[in-house]
């Protein structure tokens, strides 16, 4: 009985000191700078091309470079539009800027201006 008790207390105190150790190392951690740069990645614009444009679904496909704020590569893919009256001002073949944004599960283009 003393033998286990002695190494109950033991294990606690082990447990216990690997966690303050760990909190110790991550307190002088700046995680402010993380932050900050997410909120930019977010307001950057991704640069594109226009493949199609469809009104009737208010979607638009875009051959894109990287979207970071998203952590996507490049490729080609439809997004929906925050506001369908962006599409009227767009045509195939356009080269744009734009921010994407995952909006309820889905990516939906929230800003875009014509290069």
């Amino acid at each position: 009985m003393k033998k286990t008790l002695v190494s109950m207390v033991w294990g606690v105190a082990l447990v216990t000191s690997s966690a303050a150790f760990a909190a110790g190392e991550m307190g002088n951690m700046d995680m402010s700078s993380g932050a900050t740069q997410s909120g930019a990645a977010n307001s950057s614009m991704s640069h594109g091309e226009v493949k199609k444009v469809d009104m009737s679904t208010g979607k638009i496909t875009i051959k894109h470079g990287p979207l970071e704020n998203l952590g996507m590569e490049g490729m080609t893919m439809a997004f929906k539009v925050k506001d369908p009256a962006m599409l009227s001002q767009v045509k195939v073949g356009d080269k744009i800027d734009f921010v994407a944004e995952d909006i309820n599960g889905a990516l939906t283009v929230t800003k875009l201006q014509k290069q």
